[in-house]
């Protein structure tokens, strides 16, 4: 199976300035668990996930007034829509993280995550008889 078949095609882009708060709410809405983050000053994309909001947080910092730029993941890997999802679990795996935003051309088309990848690949659940 490959990343195209398992990729969310939802995908959240906010910018450097939106406050931990605005995504987490926007992430929320959409029932998303990363953000593309556009910053074409910085270089492009990178990606903010659940995890960054809830690092901030435990660290007592207001979700008000800090922004995605400072807690973006800007050294990103990312994934092409022809991977395998053992490719793609593959490079999760070696760098410790749960999310690969995919591109395709220039722009990103879609985001993998190890929750997608788990679906695939667990068989379906099957109905117990009442």
């Amino acid at each position: 199976m490959l990343v195209r078949d398992a990729m969310s095609t939802v995908v959240l882009t906010i910018g450097p300035a939106h406050t931990l708060r605005q995504a987490a709410r926007l992430m929320s809405a959409r029932r998303v668990g990363a953000a593309v983050v556009l910053d074409e000053d910085a270089g492009g994309l990178g990606i903010l996930t659940e995890r960054d909001i809830l690092n901030s947080l435990a660290l007592g910092q207001d979700p008000d007034a800090e922004t995605a730029d400072t807690h973006t993941t800007t050294e990103v890997v990312f994934a092409a829509p022809v991977w395998t999802l053992e490719e793609a679990a593959t490079a999760m795996s070696h760098g410790g993280f749960r999310h690969l935003i995919v591109l395709d051309g220039s722009g990103p088309v879609g985001i993998v995550s190890v929750r997608d990848i788990i679906r695939c690949w667990a068989p379906a659940r099957q109905r117990v008889p009442a």
